[in-house]
């Protein structure tokens, strides 16, 4: 076989490269340029965020959801969970204004004792008008007594304390009400675990309220749905012959209260017992039809204040009856 050699002065020509890239077939790949392209077509959403729309127009949007609504939506990204709370209490008066205009005259929040005068705070807390609040302290089975060092003990407060707690307590047992399971009963002088527990878990949520508003509009907005479901369950009732507020299907879904704005029965009265839910229809406490106007009156805010007044003058005159029981 003949030996071919190049020697130095041979010129050589230029080499062409032909190397070319390996046709990748594997499914591994072939996933993964499927995800590349998908990922190419995918639109911005950023530019598309609620979040990137103009300022008022964010709260415009937010003011039109609800409670629960907007909860979730704390929980999204760090970026809402920063704008709502610190836009918190215009959202939660939006919302209020719209949907829960009669519920929030009803279920105003008791007032905190950081709130009052601390000149004052004395007479509230003294702890012989304490003892005379016992009557209006009694430990209801559903309802936890307020802390005297943390909410106001006047009797306004002491009934809006109440009331908030009651809606959380209703709310729980709705279910039980739809499908016609009984509601425990607990026997006279006794208090498991599991109610202690629930009173305990119910009292916990109406103190979240008094410090964030939201919380109060999550409260009003579990209330309206205890309160259509109860006058849907009482309608569907033949043998209950009682006057009841008229309600559509329609504002039932509205998520709006303002269907309770129109005459109805009175529906002030404590449920002193779980044995009152099962034919509660609506539990609308601070308020009281006026047939001149033909509408609803509502105990004002100002009610506190008018309370406080109370509580100084009896300490004034305590003090007083002391001071000259000592001359």
């Amino acid at each position: 076989m003949r030996k071919i050699e190049i020697s130095d002065d041979e010129e050589l020509g230029e080499l062409e490269d032909r190397t070319e890239a390996l046709t990748l077939r594997s499914k591994r790949t072939e996933r993964a340029r499927k995800r590349q392209a998908k990922k190419a077509k995918r639109p911005n959403h950023d530019s598309r965020d609620l979040l990137s729309l103009p300022y008022e127009l964010i709260l415009e949007i937010l003011g039109l959801l609800r409670p629960s609504d907007i909860f979730n939506l704390v929980r999204v990204s760090s970026a809402y969970h920063g704008f709502i709370t610190e836009e918190e209490h215009r959202i939660s008066r939006d919302i209020t204004s719209w949907r829960y205009a009669c519920l929030s005259k009803c279920f105003r929040l008791p007032v905190t004792m950081q709130e009052i005068d601390p000149s004052i705070r004395e007479f509230v807390q003294n702890p012989e008008r304490q003892d005379l609040l016992t009557i209006h302290k009694k430990p209801y089975q559903h309802i936890q007594a307020p802390d005297p060092a943390e909410v106001c003990t006047c009797l306004t407060c002491l009934l809006r304390w109440s009331s908030l707690c009651l809606i959380v307590d209703f709310a729980h047992w709705q279910r039980n009400l739809d499908v016609g399971e009984p509601i425990p009963m607990i026997a006279r002088g006794k208090n498991p675990e599991w109610n202690q527990n629930l009173i305990a878990s119910n009292a916990a949520i109406v103190r979240k309220a008094l410090q964030s508003p939201l919380w109060h509009a999550r409260l009003l907005e579990a209330h309206l749905d205890s309160t259509t479901r109860s006058i849907r369950r009482q309608s569907a009732n033949k043998g209950n012959k009682r006057r009841r507020f008229r309600m559509s299907q329609e504002e039932m879904e509205s998520g709006s209260d303002l269907f309770l704005e129109r005459s109805g029965p009175p529906s002030f009265d404590f449920p002193f017992h779980r044995d009152n839910y099962y034919m509660l229809e609506a539990y609308l406490p601070n308020r009281g039809w006026k047939a001149d106007s033909e509408s609803w009156m509502y105990v004002p805010a100002e009610q506190h204040d008018i309370d406080l007044q109370y509580i100084v003058r009896w300490a004034e005159r305590r003090q007083k009856a002391a001071a000259e029981a000592e001359t």
